[in-house]
């Protein structure tokens, strides 16, 4: 807690809560997930092309000791934000699959669920996608957190309340 702001446990806290689990225990949605496991889409595995230029593209700039690059994680880290430009290649927020191989994307779910938007995994409890991916990754990138606009609610009210009563 900072002041009467309540924060959540950071180390409570990782991708692996919302990343697909790709293992069957959540039934497949598509376009997002597919097959009897439920795994990621191919097309939001990187392509050889782009993943060689981000690659290069780090590489130089961490030659001249600037600090661009993409982010690589894994279901044990924490992410970066999500921004809506997030649709053009994805480089702020890449998730290392199992085994060797090109990084992905978040799916739009991720993405939805990360910003805390679905409610639960249940299908009644996920937040409705009805766009593009394109567009989904400009709204989410642009969006804020509900839970974090409810707690600036929950720290205001009562000033409000009293305000309102004078």
């Amino acid at each position: 807690s900072w002041g009467n702001l309540s924060l959540p446990d950071p180390t409570s806290i990782n991708l692996g809560h919302i990343l697909h689990p790709e293992d069957g225990t959540e039934p497949a949605e598509e376009p997002f997930t597919e097959g009897e496991k439920a795994k990621v889409a191919a097309k939001y595995v990187l392509s050889e092309h782009l993943w060689e230029y981000l690659q290069s593209y780090a590489e130089i700039h961490r030659s001249k000791g600037n600090g661009f690059g993409y982010g690589l994680v894994s279901r044990k880290d924490r992410s970066r934000t999500l921004s809506a430009r997030y649709y053009k290649d994805g480089s702020e927020i890449l998730v290392r699959r199992r085994g060797p191989g090109r990084p992905r994307r978040l799916t739009p779910r991720e993405c939805s669920r990360l910003m805390g938007f679905d409610n639960g995994s249940e299908e009644k409890d996920r937040f409705r996608i009805p766009v593009s991916d394109s567009q989904a990754y400009k709204q989410f990138g642009n969006a804020v957190v509900p839970k974090v606009v409810e707690e600036i609610f929950r720290i205001m009210l009562p000033h409000l309340t009293r305000i309102r009563g004078h």
